[in-house]
């Protein structure tokens, strides 16, 4: 004979749209006993249940006692003005600032508890360049002058940029699946070259016309001279024939791209060139096209391991953009040069 305890078939609790049904068939005429069996818990539960309702006027339940909140509400927004002011700081560290402001004394799980009912929790800060006050100037006189271009304006321009990529390819992303105390188990290391190990420098253009063809350096380093030509001859000059005479090339402020031999080809040639303010990648779609390129070489299921691999793969993956995939970022030019503005000149999430 199987016996089993009353406390693991009679429910103690109602909902509080149990307990409107348990005072509608009290007031039918069912007995306690009779409403219980019917939902599932003792007679005593329900003549709670009614009691309260009679006295309060309620169907919830009160709330229990329970243990004391370690803060009030007033300390609690002095620790949401302390992460305000300083959000870098640790758990640990804002728990000690606390006390040493309010006299409270609590746990560092407090602190984490308080700020986890605000929203705030924890995560890796986004890396970006460094803006001084004159570099935010710059970059908001630029969203000034461009936030008011039509796409058409847009498609005269030629982004590029060099972006290098590693055979290592560790970026920090990798995520593993391992148990509690793994961490530093053979199988959940993801090994690296401190040094970088083997990379390859690539230069491309893009517009919302297409691109250009992708320009790998193997062993070399980007200087005036290789910059005029072997790519500012044989790639961007016939580039901007395709496009018109409205042709803008648009290139950052890199030494090489700033020599007086590339300025006098440029002159020579009547090619606009676009005034970039400096420190400012997240205006720049290309980037968004490298680390698109970046993803998709380290997420093949053999990713490439030397150096000719690493170039092969670079080479397919460029060529395998369609041309309205690579437009799309730069018809986000409006909303960058927005976000810029939005920011004064700080830093967007492109």
């Amino acid at each position: 004979m199987i016996v089993i305890s009353l406390c693991e078939c009679v429910r103690r609790h109602l909902t509080d749209v149990e307990v409107a049904r348990v005072v509608q068939m009290s007031e039918e005429g069912m007995t306690y006993r009779q409403i219980g069996d019917s939902l599932g818990v003792s007679s005593s539960v329900v003549s709670r249940a009614i009691q309260r309702y009679r006295e309060h006027g309620v169907y919830s339940s009160r709330h229990g006692g329970g243990r004391r909140r370690a803060t009030t509400p007033r300390e609690d927004r002095h620790l949401h003005t302390l992460v305000a002011r300083q959000p870098f700081l640790t758990a640990r560290r804002l728990r000690s600032e606390f006390q040493n402001a309010s006299g409270v004394r609590v746990s560092v799980q407090t602190v984490r508890n308080r700020l986890h009912e605000d929203g705030l929790n924890a995560r890796r800060p986004a890396t970006c360049p460094v803006l001084t006050a004159a570099h935010r100037v710059h970059r908001l006189d630029f969203a000034h002058r461009h936030v008011g271009w039509t796409l058409d304006q847009w498609s005269n321009v030629l982004f590029t940029d060099e972006s290098r990529f590693r055979v290592d390819g560790n970026d920090r992303r990798v995520r593993v699946w391992r148990r509690r105390g793994h961490r530093f188990r053979d199988y959940a290391i993801a090994e690296h070259d401190r040094w970088g190990g083997a990379s390859l420098m690539v230069w491309g253009g893009i517009s919302m016309g297409g691109r250009t063809e992708l320009y790998v350096m193997r062993g070399q380093t980007m200087n005036a001279q290789r910059y005029l030509d072997n790519i500012l001859r044989p790639i961007v000059l016939p580039y901007a024939g395709a496009i018109g005479p409205d042709f803008v090339l648009m290139d950052d402020n890199a030494r090489p791209h700033r020599a007086r031999v590339v300025y006098a080809f440029l002159e020579e040639q009547t090619i606009e060139r676009m005034e970039w303010p400096a420190y400012s990648p997240d205006l720049n779609p290309i980037e968004n096209v490298w680390d698109y390129l970046g993803k998709q070489v380290r997420g093949t299921d053999n990713p490439p391991t030397t150096l000719d691999q690493l170039e092969q793969e670079l080479i397919r993956v460029w060529a395998a953009m369609t041309i309205d995939f690579v437009a799309r970022f730069i018809r986000s030019m409006s909303q960058r040069c927005q976000d810029v503005i939005r920011t004064r000149g700080g830093h967007t999430r492109y």
